[in-house]
């Protein structure tokens, strides 16, 4: 295949990067100690050094030792070899004591501040725990904010269209699994590992397979689930079986059959996950069904004729290791009620064995398992929301008690890559609080030992990060474009590379290939193209071949709008490049908002074809989601929740007042958390919109936060408050709740996809919803004299949360869009045969 290198037109520096330095350079660390903490510096230190020796290396489980002296003073200086930010600020924060950072003299040895265009720091890293939330999104699972969901290649066996191609887990998983009230489904998986010569290939099988589809309308593909490659083999289900073949074999139908799903006598069950021991002696896999979030894991043991050796309920995350004795040894997460809180180890063969290796006591906080990429530690991490811990298992020796890194500190979180004996650790401690990627020698992982190795500029998103043997390679959103920044390991080299504008997301392919860093870029609207940046050449080569004609036929905007508060909000925008008089044109537009991530803007072919049939997309990122950073999430999150429908409503007229649709052509759409934003303009601004479709939307904020019984209101009250105890978040809550602030008045015409086991939006609550909501608009009707607007409740059976893939969902929603808006849906339809099996 040819290459050529991708021609950029700027290539703009957008990160710091401190040097080490043996020379005189230093911080200087000055703190105030308030007077009613009365702590002398001494007792400080004290108690310090005591967390250090006592805490820092604790069996899980075991209660932390404090000791607290009285003193009077109140200013202490101290001055520090640079850099130490993590260990002034954590240790400071544990103390309640704010922190002043002082540069000594000029950043001359000690700092290095590369070229900066605006302000940027690491964001990403905030949610964690697969398939537990309220709304998390759908979602890819890798190093920092984690890349969405994508849909990977086309395959050109059987013309499968590949959504998920798995390798081990990467950072990013943690970043997006807390638990909240989210996409459940089977996107949190990680990419396939290709070498890099079969990863060419696959860019012209890609053109075939998608010029097929566009040639043969009637052509139908499913979705393949979960492929990993291990050794010389490809793992991937076909039909109703998990199957191996070789590396070069993987487009054949040369496979062998490794473990036949019909066995579990679930109903259409997929392989949602795929894990292979060191030694390829046992395969695990998490198996699901597209109508419940219960799973199944499963190990298999590979020989001459593979058999189950073990199966585990309700599993959630789950990594293989290696002991001393060269035994496989398996650790897993339980799930419970969407809980996550204990972990198993489980031995096979001749000393079988299964034990219960750790249990979080605190309800908040939740527990998921992360192998390092070069698979020499296990984490064990414990989050909720704002805060983590993380305790290491050693690779090489899993029955040694885990070591501690830190324990944890509210508002402060951390995770832990490996690379050469150092550990690389993401965190958001220090000031400002937002991420950056700091280092230690793996046998000092205390937070004193920890360096600043890389900072970002503010309102940025890291999306992933992947490490390769002399290269770190991070994966940004800076003002709503993408960038890779390249740092060498060897010589603290940066290399900041803008992405092309219409790119939207990511999908980043773990690759062990040290020359190499393959990832793909996708928007809403085309698929995914194959990017690789080449080491050596210091280069970014793109795939080249039959180009998508979206390219042409479309066009990508990124304009901002300005809430009522003078904050600029992003949006991006999509419409056909030969569409006329846009005020005239069907607009949808897409929100979330919620709990720090990213409005979805994978591939979706629904979306593809609402633009060839004239419609305009637009998506808002408003404050609540993670586009901007931390901060941005903040912003919009508890008391600040109001924050986001400004910014909604601010969208919408900033669309409608340069030209882009009107009132009477407008429609919104939102998932789980997302419909509180949509539900809230409804009540407050329904003039600005024709229709709506909500999926298991999130419409009682107030009952739900109240009812501790339902098993995600202890994990949510640092995203939407606790009305039950505080009075101000109750009253706040009140202000905004949809169902709370339904009255009689005009409202747009909704349609609403309910699940009917869903247990994180409950059917209940929406059922309440909709029926209030026909009262109110039948009441407004018959005073107004008006004929209401049509509220539909569409409840799908089955227990999952959001079923992306669903046809009938996506027809159904398309169908009532168009009928609303008085349009014909021939065309679209046509063109869904292209892509959707009906």
């Amino acid at each position: 295949m040819q290459e050529r290198t991708l021609r950029l037109d700027s290539t703009e520096v957008i990160s710091a990067l401190p040097l080490r330095s043996s020379g005189s350079a230093a911080l200087r660390l000055s703190f105030r100690c308030p007077e009613q903490d009365s702590r002398t510096g001494s007792s400080l230190l004290g108690t310090w050094h005591h967390s250090l020796l006592h805490s820092d290396h604790l069996i899980p489980g075991v209660e932390s030792c404090t000791e607290k002296t009285n003193g009077f003073s109140q200013d202490l200086l101290f001055v520090y070899p640079t850099p130490i930010p993590s260990f002034a600020y954590c240790l400071l924060a544990e103390n309640n004591i704010p922190i002043c950072w002082h540069p000594q003299g000029e950043h001359k040895p000690g700092t290095y501040i590369m070229q900066q265009k605006s302000k940027l720091f690491f964001q990403a890293l905030k949610y964690s725990i697969p398939h537990l939330g309220k709304c998390t999104q759908k979602q890819h699972v890798n190093h920092c904010n984690f890349a969405d969901h994508y849909y990977n290649r086309i395959k050109l066996k059987k013309y499968h269209l590949t959504k998920c191609l798995q390798n081990k887990s990467k950072i990013s998983e943690l970043a997006r699994n807390i638990p909240s009230r989210s996409f459940s489904c089977k996107d949190f998986l990680p990419v396939k590992q290709e070498k890099e010569k079969s990863h060419l290939e696959n860019m012209d099988a890609f053109e075939k397979v998608r010029t097929k589809l566009e040639t043969q309308p009637q052509e139908e593909y499913e979705i393949i689930n979960a492929e990993i490659k291990h050794g010389g083999f490809v793992y991937y289900q076909e039909g109703c079986c998990l199957v191996r073949s070789k590396d070069e074999e993987a487009d054949n139908d040369n496979y062998e059959v490794l473990f036949n799903l019909e066995e579990l006598k679930l109903d259409q069950p997929f392989i949602d996950c795929i894990r292979v021991a060191p030694d390829e002696k046992y395969v695990a896999a998490k198996i699901r069904t597209e109508d419940s979030e219960a799973s199944t894991c499963i190990v298999v043991k590979l020989s001459d004729q593979p058999v189950m050796e073990a199966s585990f309920p309700n599993v959630s995350s789950f990594e293989w290791v290696k002991d001393e004795e060269e035994e496989d040894v398996l650790f897993y997460t339980f799930q419970r009620n969407l809980r996550c809180h204990d972990v198993y180890r489980a031995t096979f063969g001749d000393n079988k064995r299964n034990e219960r290796f750790y249990t979080e006591k605190d309800p908040s906080y939740f527990v998921f398992l992360y192998l390092t990429k070069d698979s020499r530690f296990l984490t064990i991490n414990i989050m909720n929301k704002t805060t983590s811990e993380v305790w290491l298992i050693d690779g090489l020796s899993p029955w040694d008690p885990p070591v501690l890194i830190q324990k944890r500190i509210h508002g402060v979180l951390y995770y832990i890559e490996h690379r050469d004996d150092e550990l690389y650790i993401l965190t958001n401690v220090g000031e400002p609080t937002e991420f950056k990627l700091m280092r230690t020698a793996a046998d000092t992982p205390a937070i004193m030992n920890w360096d600043l190795f890389f900072t970002m500029k503010r309102n940025t998103k890291v999306v992933d990060l992947d490490m390769f043997k002399d290269h770190c390679v991070l994966f940004l959103k800076h003002s709503n474009l993408l960038y890779v920044n390249v740092i060498g390991l060897a010589d603290d080299s940066v290399r900041s590379l803008k992405l092309p504008p219409w790119a939207c997301g990511f999908i980043l392919d773990s690759n062990s290939d040290p020359k190499n860093c393959p990832f793909q870029l996708c928007s809403p609207i085309r698929p995914p193209k194959y990017y690789t940046y080449k080491f050596a050449e210091g280069k970014l080569f793109e795939e080249t071949g039959h180009e998508d004609p979206i390219t042409k036929t479309s066009r990508v905007l990124r304009i901002e709008a300005k809430s009522k508060d003078g904050k600029s909000v992003p949006m991006t925008i999509f419409h056909k490049t030969d569409s006329e008089d846009l005020q005239k044109k069907p607009l949808l537009v897409h929100v979330y908002g919620a709990y720090g991530m990213d409005l979805k803007m994978n591939f979706r072919p629904e979306r593809r074809v609402l633009v060839d049939d004239g419609w305009i997309l637009a998506y808002c990122h408003v404050r609540g989601g993670g586009e901007l950073g931390l901060q941005w999430h903040a912003d919009g999150r508890l008391t600040k929740k109001l924050n986001g429908l400004a910014d909604l409503e601010a969208c919408i007229k900033t669309l409608h007042g340069q030209g882009f649709s009107q009132p009477s052509l407008t429609t919104l759409t939102a998932f789980s958390a997302g419909g509180v934003l949509v539900g809230a303009l409804c009540n407050s601004n329904p003039e600005l919109l024709r229709a709506v479709t909500l999926e298991a939307p999130f419409l009682d904020v107030l009952s739900t936060m109240m009812d501790t019984t339902l098993p995600l209101t202890v994990e949510e009250l640092e995203e939407w408050g606790n009305p039950s105890s505080d009075e101000k978040h109750k009253n706040y809550i009140k202000r905004y709740c949809p169902y709370q602030n339904i009255k009689p008045q005009h409202y747009p015409s909704i349609h609403i996809t309910a699940y009917e086991n869903d247990e994180r939006v409950p059917l209940k609550g929406i059922a309440n919803y909709t029926d209030k909501l026909k009262e109110a608009v039948a009441e407004h009707a018959k005073d107004a004299g008006y004929q209401a607007p049509n509220i539909v409740l569409d409840v799908q059976p089955g227990g999952n949360h959001v079923i992306e893939d669903s046809h009938k969902k996506i027809t159904a929603q398309i169908k009532f869009l168009y009928e609303e808006l008085g349009l014909d849906s021939t065309s679209v339809f046509e063109n869904l045969k292209k892509y959707l099996k009906f």
